[in-house]
């Protein structure tokens, strides 16, 4: 299974440890997981502007990596909410599971449209924190669909 995660944010180095090693764990479930951290100036610029221009700059900036062979999931507050066993079944039928995580400004309803909208917490997290909940989950859900006592 290869599994895509887009943010829009800029690099951060001092959670990129915990990610990759969440990520290494999945390669023996034969997951391979890869971050697309992109922040080009167009989203730069749009910020600036106002939300629903940041929102439109998500949008253009997600839209190439869209893949209709794939599961494409957006992380929004509104989305669904799975327990990691729904989660784990939720995935699993998939060869290509890409992720999507909006800017400051959140995604706009059409890329949503396009997406199934899951939604990890009914709390806000950062960036940061949201992918590596999001990495830790994947996890989870890989060792359930293998009988892996890690979920234990």
């Amino acid at each position: 299974m290869q599994i895509n995660i887009y943010s829009i944010t800029k690099k951060d180095i001092k959670y990129q440890a915990l990610q990759e090693e969440l990520c290494m764990q999945c390669k023996q479930f034969n997951a391979q997981i890869t971050h697309f951290d992109l922040f080009p100036q167009s989203v730069k610029n749009a910020q600036k502007i106002s939300s629903l221009k940041a929102q439109q700059s998500y949008t253009q900036v997600f839209l190439p990596y869209l893949n209709s062979a794939a599961l494409n999931i957006a992380l929004h507050p509104q989305g669904k909410s799975y327990d990691s066993v729904e989660f784990a079944h939720f995935i699993e039928s998939y060869n290509l599971v890409q992720f999507f995580i909006g800017g400051a400004y959140g995604l706009e309803q059409s890329f949503i449209k396009l997406t199934h909208a899951l939604s990890l917490s009914a709390m806000t997290f950062s960036h940061k924190i949201a992918k590596i909940v999001l990495c830790e989950q994947i996890y989870r859900a890989l060792s359930i669909l293998s009988s892996h006592p890690y979920h234990k």
